[in-house]
C-alpha cells in the first residue's frame, strides 16, 4: 500500500535529479540484477538475504547475519566479494583471539646496512574491502571491540598512529543463534554499529533439493566481476543524494520513536513488551537503507514501501524486549510488525501530530 500519497513528489524528484545521477541509478539497477545472477550461480534461493546485504553495502553499512550452521552464510559473503571485485579477508573468531590478531601489530625491524631498529606496523586482516567476521560471538568483548574503530572511523590506531582503511569497507559478521555455551553475546552498543541484522532462514524444499544436487556434483561456477571499487564508491555517493519527501522521512522517524517506552504516542503493546526502544541511529539507517533499496530497484525517489522493506533488519536488534514479552513468546520482529500496522503510511504522511494518538488508539492493542 505504501507508495507516496501523491505522484507529484515522484515526478518532482525525477525532474530535478541530475542527468548523471539518473544514468547511475539505471546502471546500479542493471548491476543489481547481474550481481544476483552471479551470486545465484553458487547460492540457491535466499533472495531476501542477498538483497538486504546489497542494500547494506550500497548504504555504506555493516551487516550481522544470524542463522544456524550450514546455511551458506560464509559462502554468500565470499561469493559477493568476488562478484564486486573486492579484496576479502576472513577472520575466524575464537576464544583465544586477540585484538592485535585483527587490527595488526607493531614489530621491530632492523636495517642491516645501518644497524638502526625501527617499529613497523604490520597490517592485520581488517585491512581489506570485505571482512567476514565469522562467528563473532565466540570471542570475548575486548576482541570484538577491536572492530569498532574500523567499523565507525574506517581506521586503526596503533602506537599513536592512525592507519586508514581503503574504501569501500564492509564488515559482514555471522552469528549462530542456537549455541550459548562458550559464546559472548554482543553488547547492545556494539550491535547498534551494525546497520542490519539479517536473519538467514532454512531453504524451501525445492531449494534444498537443488542445493544437494549442485553441491554433490563436479560443477564449479565461474563468477564474473560486476563492479569494481571505484564504481562502488561512486554509486554509494549517488545513494546519499537520493531525495526523500518530508512525509516519508517523518514516517521513518515515527517507526523509531514509537518503539520507545514513555513517549507521548507510544502504543500500549510497546509499553507492555519493550524495555528499550530504537535510538536516532535507527531513523537514519531506515532512510539510508530505503534510499539504497529505491536505487537498486531503479527509482530516484523513496517510498514508504522502501521504509517498510528495511524496517525489520534495521529495528530488530535495536528493540530490546522485556521479561513479559519473552514469557509470551513475543520477539522484537513481532513488535516491528505491529509498529508497521499501527503507523499506516498514508496516515503518517498526512495527519497532524495531534491526530496521530487517535489513530493509534483505534489500531493499537
Amino acid at each position: 500500500m505504501a507508495e507516496p500519497t501523491s505522484e507529484q513528489p515522484k515526478a518532482a524528484a525525477v525532474r530535478t535529479a541530475p542527468q548523471g545521477d539518473l544514468e547511475a541509478v539505471k546502471k546500479l539497477k542493471d548491476a543489481f540484477q547481474r550481481i544476483k545472477t552471479e551470486i545465484h550461480k553458487v547460492i540457491i534461493g535466499q533472495d531476501r538475504v542477498v538483497e538486504e546485504v546489497l542494500v547494506g553495502i550500497f548504504s555504506k553499512g555493516h551487516c550481522l547475519l544470524v542463522g544456524v550452521p550450514g546455511l551458506a552464510k560464509t559462502l554468500l559473503i565470499r561469493t559477493l566479494a568476488q562478484t564486486l571485485s573486492l579484496t576479502f579477508n576472513r577472520i575466524q573468531f575464537t576464544p583465544d583471539l586477540m585484538p592485535s590478531d585483527i587490527t595488526g601489530t607493531e614489530v621491530i625491524q632492523e636495517d642491516r646496512a645501518s644497524g638502526c631498529r625501527t617499529l613497523q606496523f604490520l597490517r592485520g586482516p581488517v585491512f581489506a574491502n570485505v571482512i567476514l567476521a565469522d562467528e563473532i560471538n565466540r570471542t570475548p568483548p575486548k576482541t570484538q571491540a577491536a572492530l569498532l574503530e574500523a567499523m565507525q572511523e574506517y581506521q586503526v590506531t596503533a602506537g599513536g598512529k592512525k592507519h586508514v582503511i581503503d574504501q569501500p569497507f564492509f564488515v559482514l559478521a555471522t552469528q549462530n543463534p542456537i549455541e550459548q555455551e562458550g559464546t559472548y553475546p554482543l553488547p547492545e552498543a556494539q550491535l547498534d554499529r551494525f546497520m542490519f541484522l539479517i536473519k538467514v532462514d532454512y531453504p524451501t524444499e525445492q531449494e534444498e533439493l537443488e542445493i544437494v544436487k549442485l553441491t554433490t556434483a563436479t560443477f564449479e561456477a565461474k563468477l564474473q566481476p560486476v563492479l569494481d571499487k571505484a564504481e562502488i564508491n561512486a554509486l554509494q555517493e549517488i545513494v546519499r543524494r537520493v531525495p526523500v519527501a518530508d512525509n516519508v522521512a517523518k514516517y521513518a522517524m515515527n517507526l523509531a520513536r514509537m518503539s520507545r517506552v514513555g513517549q507521548p504516542r507510544t502504543p500500549k503493546f510497546v509499553s507492555d513488551w519493550v524495555a528499550w526502544g530504537a535510538g536516532p541511529r535507527a531513523s537514519q539507517y531506515l532512510i539510508v537503507g530505503a534510499k539504497a533499496r529505491a536505487v537498486l530497484h531503479g527509482r530516484y525517489y523513496v517510498s514508504t514501501d522502501d521504509i517498510k522493506a528495511v524496517a525489520q533488519p534495521v529495528l530488530r536488534h535495536r528493540i530490546i524486549t522485556n521479561f513479559s514479552a519473552e514469557a509470551e513468546g513475543i520477539s522484537s520482529d513481532k513488535v516491528v510488525e505491529k509498529l508497521i500496522d499501527v503507523v499506516p503510511a498514508q496516515e503518517a504522511s498526512v495527519l497532524k501530530d495531534e491526530k496521530l494518538p487517535k489513530v493509534l488508539g483505534k489500531t493499537g492493542s
